[in-house]
């Protein structure tokens, strides 16, 4: 949620960085936290622009769990490799998680195999999951392509001939053998020609047979096979959904979840909770036998997943380095600041700044160059169609007739009732709990506050609330509030800023006409984040900036069209949502007095 400024270079840059290699960041987590598990999660592309963007906020959610990567599956043939590049590219750029890649062998040519990784080297993917397939829908066995690959092993030597140690590749191994091999040892012949042909780690097929597992992995050690093997793991999510996938990998069940499930298979609810108690005693016995890590199959579901690991005690926090989440690429490694505006909308100013070689530790420049790229989307994933627009009426009204119809949207959001906003992309953080009931009483009174953060004068960096950067620090921060409002809302405060003579306060107000209003000089540039650490200098890693505020306004009065376009065209909601939209202000507030003052108070005192 912040950034300081001093100027960039505008070059454009190709995004070819690579983020960490899977297995060297394995060996770094080992080294570090010998005998301590790690994990990883699997999804799949949806089929739906409104699945995408569901799935977009899942990454996030479970990216607080702090997963070692995760991997998106590649539909038979590349039937989805669009869809899975982009979703591989959105999770790296604008989530901050090491990605994994599916290629499959399946309906698709050598060039066509080239194509993939030579993309995906310019986005920055630089960890493989190399597999066979499986045979297309429709089609009983599997059959090589003309100018393909007829086994993974070929896949895996074609990676390392061409692009050297670049990627990290996994493979899969199967702990009750795959459906096609004759026998274990024709299966664990196949296992090794993989391996010596260039992987670095196995993911394995799932299993409900802890033992079939370990036996798999003594095997392999047997056959000298060293490296990392992890187990897959699929939750139980539904009955009918355990008994396909089983049936059609042919899965042993031990008879002890038969039997569990029998008689709940009628009830969805105890069916999942059976899960993630069978999920958290299988990765209990895994862990207890040396397993290094685990490996979730999560059919884009959180929830299960998410219990199991607490179950098993082993979640790994985030540590924030900065106040604001790090993109992985290695191209943005070298940046300290952002601007304190986009703080709820990091995925939009990671995509505006994208072209950017160098990040600033001072000023921004002048809005009218180019270093902002054009605002030119409204969420991660477009959709138009009747269904999101339904969506966003049951979550923002159905049929607003007033301006205060729009406000108490805003004091929801506040409360939690609302998910989120245009603005706001995620639910409000905890450390906003401490300025909450001062942001009730200003949304209630005409502040609609999209964007804010308390004064800190000295927290430990540690601090479970406000804390980031490394052991030992201090933090502080600048109290800060955004938010919309009316002319007349606007004139009650700059009368009070002058009347009270709140000298500490610096503000902007503008409209989306570009008039504008502020008690700063031209080209101000505020830190209202910094931090204090031992042997290093100060950093201040979140800013308040006019020029870029100026960028930024453009992009907050577009947002309003997110409503205008759910309402229909020439209704009521349509017209005061446009009207809101055209003369309304957007305006910014920091108090530059952190030890003392307290600017929440002194604005509900405008009211």
């Amino acid at each position: 949620r912040r950034v300081v400024g001093s100027r960039f270079c505008r070059c454009s840059v190709s995004n070819s960085h690579a983020m960490s290699k899977v297995n060297d960041k394995i060996a770094a987590f080992q080294e570090e936290n010998p005998g301590k598990p790690f994990y990883s999660f699997e999804y799949f592309p949806p089929k739906t622009a409104s699945g995408e963007t569901n799935l977009y906020d899942r990454f996030d959610r479970m990216a607080s769990l702090n997963p070692m990567w995760i991997d998106v599956t590649w539909g038979a043939g590349g039937s989805t490799s669009e869809k899975t590049m982009t979703i591989c590219t959105n999770a790296l750029q604008y989530h901050g998680l090491d990605v994994m890649m599916h290629l499959t062998c399946t309906n698709i040519t050598v060039e066509s195999v080239h194509e993939a990784l030579v993309k995906c080297k310019e986005v920055g993917i630089c960890n493989i999951l190399a597999l066979r397939g499986d045979p297309p829908a429709g089609q009983e066995n599997w059959t090589a392509t003309i100018g393909g690959f007829s086994h993974a092993s070929d896949l895996v030597k074609y990676i390392r001939k061409h692009f050297g140690d670049y990627f990290c590749i996994a493979v899969a191994g199967y702990p009750e053998n795959h459906l096609e091999s004759p026998d274990q040892a024709e299966d664990m012949k196949w296992m090794k020609e993989k391996v010596d042909a260039g992987a670095d780690l196995i993911v394995t097929q799932l299993f409900y047979d802890c033992d079939e597992f370990l036996g798999f992995v003594k095997r392999c050690r047997d056959m000298d096979i060293t490296i990392p093997i992890l187990p897959g793991i699929m939750p139980i999510q539904s009955y009918n959904g355990f008994k396909r996938m089983t049936g059609f990998c042919k899965t042993k069940v031990p008879d002890e979840i038969t039997e569990a499930l029998e008689p709940i298979k009628e009830d969805e609810a105890k069916v999942k909770a059976y899960g993630v108690e069978l999920g958290v005693k299988m990765c209990k016995k895994l862990l207890e036998n040396g397993v290094p890590g685990l490996h979730f199959y999560t059919l884009n579901l959180e929830t299960s997943v998410m219990k199991i690991i607490d179950g098993l005690g082993v979640a790994q926090a985030a540590g924030k380095t900065m106040p604001w989440r790090r993109a992985v690429t290695k191209d943005r490694q070298g940046e300290t600041v952002r601007p304190i505006f986009w703080a709820n909308r990091s995925k939009s100013y990671i995509q505006r700044t994208a072209a950017w070689d160098d990040f600033p530790n001072g000023r921004f420049g002048n809005r009218a160059s180019p270093a902002y790229g054009e605002f030119n989307f409204v969420s991660m994933c477009h959709e138009s169609d009747a269904k999101l627009r339904e969506e966003r009426r049951k979550m923002w009204g159905e049929s607003p007739q007033s301006a205060q119809d729009i406000g108490e949207l805003f004091v929801g959001y506040v409360k939690g009732d609302v998910k989120k906003l245009p603005w706001c992309q995620d639910a409000i953080i905890d450390e906003t709990n401490f300025i909450k009931k001062q942001l009730l009483q200003l949304n209630k009174g005409g502040m609609w506050t999209i964007n804010s953060q308390p004064r800190v004068n000295g927290a430990l960096s540690t601090d479970p609330y406000f804390g980031w950067g490394p052991d030992g620090g201090f933090v502080y921060q600048k109290a800060y509030v955004e938010f919309f409002c009316n002319e007349e809302v606007l004139t009650k405060f700059l009368e009070m800023v002058d009347s009270e003579r709140w000298n500490s306060l610096g503000y902007t107000a503008v409209k989306t006409t570009g008039e504008t209003r502020t008690n700063l000089p031209a080209n101000s540039v505020t830190a209202v984040t910094w931090g204090v650490f031992p042997d290093r200098e100060v950093v201040q890693p979140t800013v308040v900036d006019s020029s870029s505020f100026m960028a930024w306004k453009d992009e907050a009065f577009a947002l309003w069209t997110e409503f205008i376009e759910i309402y229909e065209e020439g209704s009521q909601s349509q017209k005061v949502v446009k009207e809101i939209s055209e003369s309304y202000w957007l305006v910014n507030v920091y108090d530059n007095d952190y030890v003392a003052s307290d600017l929440f108070t002194k604005l509900v005192a405008c009211l």
